[in-house]
């Protein structure tokens, strides 16, 4: 089953309440909180709160979007154990965080084995709490190429650790279905935009305009036959209506052509 979403940073100038507003109004299922603006490493008060009224307006809460790094968060000072603090609090089933900060061509072994290493140790913690943990497919980390994603996820070689996937826009329509199909093992939620590149630059676009990749990368996601969770990112203009818009495209995929609930 796949369930509809928005990561709340896609909206980082508005409130926690204006989001569920918005989201209650997009009549979608769930939100990923995120750590930077909206709930708060460390604030479990704040996580609370905002969970509380996430589920009185009859939201879910897909999970908790940390800016976690592994290998680099604890010297900065952010604790992971804060950080899993407020998600209990927020009463997210997930953390997502980040495979360090280092693309696969610039890491070496041993950079690598710390990653996992740490990746374990936080992973056990999570568990013994309930919690899984994601990392963020994102270009500049391990998650960068669906090679060194699997490659992480194998040394770490523990059953809560997964992944989430976004498009990599700079990869060939080939080359994007290959980086989904790798991690579907490990896949957990995923982040949904359409972006166009434009003379080196992204632009963003109405979601309709990605239908037929989407498409076909929702049939591949629908096939492991486990819940995900699919979450609006990067809206053109970062403008409600065009999220209102978006969601109102994802929702129509999801129910007419999967049937699948939302």
């Amino acid at each position: 089953m796949i369930k509809s979403g928005i990561v709340s940073v896609t909206f980082r100038q508005l409130s926690p309440d204006e989001i569920i507003t918005l989201v209650t109004e997009a009549r979608l299922t769930a939100i990923e909180w995120g750590g930077d603006i909206h709930v708060p490493h460390g604030k479990p008060d704040t996580a609370r709160r905002v969970g509380a009224r996430t589920r009185d307006a009859g939201l879910e809460i897909a999970s908790y979007g940390s800016y976690y790094r592994v290998g680099e968060s604890e010297q900065a000072g952010l604790n992971f154990e804060n950080g899993l603090e407020t998600a209990m609090a927020l009463g997210a089933p997930l953390i997502r965080i980040w495979a360090g900060r280092r693309g696969p061509k610039d890491a070496d072994e041993r950079y690598r084995e710390m990653i996992a290493s740490e990746t374990r140790r936080i992973a056990e913690l999570a568990s013994e709490a309930g919690l899984r943990i994601a990392y963020e497919y994102h270009g500049n980390t391990l998650t960068e190429t669906p090679e060194s994603t699997c490659a992480l996820l194998q040394a770490v070689g523990h059953a809560n650790v997964f992944t989430c996937w976004q498009v990599p826009n700079n990869n060939s329509p080939e080359q994007r279905d290959a980086s989904l199909e790798a991690v579907l093992p490990y896949l957990a939620n995923i982040h949904v935009f359409h972006l166009r590149l434009e003379n080196g630059e992204r632009r963003r676009c109405p979601l309709i305009e990605g239908e037929i990749d989407w498409i076909r990368y929702l049939h591949m996601i629908s096939s492991t036959g486990r819940p995900h969770y699919a979450l609006i990112e990067f809206v053109q203009g970062d403008d409600p209506a065009s999220f209102l818009r978006d969601a109102a495209t994802l929702r129509e995929w999801l129910d007419s052509k999967f049937k699948i609930s939302y």
